[in-house]
């Protein structure tokens, strides 16, 4: 809401005073710089409860996202344990019989997550849940079993652009194998840097990043990008480290100190200067540096190229589901001519399908469990978190 310099509360008065004198809703909203429906909302608000419905009122949520109340999600345990052939459905329709109108009461998914959740449900071929939430950091410590990859603050160059450093690097050799002088942090940039290093190194075991864009997205299924998804397309593991502990990452985080001293301050004149000064830096860096970590060996003199060739993405198979389905472009899966919200981020991806109940699909991408379709909601119902941070 874009209020001018002073109190809200000030502001939201004397917004109701001009109405309450006669004014026009239309012109007060317009030299307000509110719309109108915000407008109507906050003479509602005044009309009901008087001036203290002018005060600031919390932003928390009214109910949490997927968050069942206590009593309900025991309700469902106990009653599966009582009757343990019965699926969600069932479930469901005792518990609208006991709740009678007094609890909302969850969809068919959300029944069937609760079971899976505490373990019971019956799978036709159990599969290792991967739960990223809450396991520890891989070690790397031999060349290539974890890159690491960040951006760099963002700094002016001379000519008053900004630049924004990508950079990855080996954790076991510490080897700078990228650094790339980039105008932004989008995709298309960090594709293109990455298409190269495992065209030239092949590829990691895993690469480890922060939460931000563009190796994860807050409103991708999961966080995911695009980009962590052509990861995993490749077989690599991606490892985020937990919001504001970038010592999970500290050895790239103690190269970019020195990246920092040795080559933005000051700045060069423009791109191309600035990245052969990279470059110079690199190379130095790996070649010519002793480092301490090593036994006083360079870099370059540790690392090896990966024995895995990128050779493009592999097909993708789900011998153990019902069938494949595809990802529209516009983030949706069709079946039985409903159509389901996923993510577009997984636009064009082949996800495998396994129904586990009666109008309740499992969702899979490669190996991991996406979480459940409920046609009769047409919704996705998702579960534990498989692409979580680190501790």
């Amino acid at each position: 809401m874009p209020w001018k310099e002073c109190s809200v509360m000030d502001e939201r008065l004397r917004f109701v005073a001009r109405l309450l004198e006669g004014e026009r809703m239309s012109d007060v909203c317009r030299s307000f710089g509110i719309s109108r429906k915000t407008g109507y909302k906050i003479y509602s608000r005044y009309k009901a409860e008087g001036a203290e419905a002018l005060t600031d009122r919390s932003r928390r949520p009214v109910r949490y996202a997927n968050q069942l109340p206590a009593p309900v999600e025991q309700l469902i345990i106990a009653t599966r344990r009582e009757k343990p052939h019965w699926g969600a459905r069932k479930i469901r329709e005792v518990l609208i019989r006991k709740l009678a109108g007094d609890v909302r009461v969850p969809a068919q998914s959300t029944v069937h997550a609760v079971l899976d959740r505490h373990g019971l449900v019956k799978r036709a071929k159990q599969r290792r849940r991967h739960r990223a939430e809450g396991t520890p950091l891989s070690t790397g410590h031999l060349p290539n079993q974890l890159w690491a990859a960040d951006f760099k603050g963002e700094f002016r160059l001379g000519n008053r652009q900004y630049c924004y450093p990508l950079t990855v690097t080996d954790n076991a050799s510490r080897m700078i194998l990228a650094c790339e002088a980039l105008p932004s942090t989008r995709e298309e940039g960090a594709f293109q840097t990455f298409q190269h290093l495992f065209r030239e190194w092949g590829l990691p075991d895993a690469i480890r990043t922060d939460n931000g864009l563009p190796f994860a997205s807050p409103n991708g299924l999961y966080n995911l990008s695009k980009l962590s998804v052509w990861w995993l397309r490749l077989g690599i593991r991606i490892e985020r480290i937990r919001p504001g502990n970038p010592q999970q990452n500290g050895r790239h985080e103690r190269m970019h100190r020195t990246l920092k001293a040795e080559t933005a301050r000051p700045a060069e004149p423009n791109f191309l200067a600035q990245q052969a000064r990279f470059d110079d830096f690199v190379s130095e860096f790996n070649t010519e540096r002793p480092h301490e970590a090593l036994g006083m060996k360079m870099p370059g003199e540790v690392y090896t190229a990966s024995s895995r060739s990128y050779v493009g993405l592999p097909d993708l198979t789900y011998p153990f589901h019902d069938k494949d389905i595809l990802v529209t472009s516009c983030g949706r899966v069709c079946m039985h001519r409903k159509k389901i919200n996923v993510s577009k981020v997984l636009a064009g991806q082949s996800l495998g399908i396994k129904e586990v109940d009666d109008g309740i699909w499992l969702l899979s991408f490669m190996s991991h469990d996406l979480g459940y379709i409920d046609l009769e909601q047409k919704t996705l119902q998702t579960i534990d978190n498989p692409f979580g941070t680190r501790v």
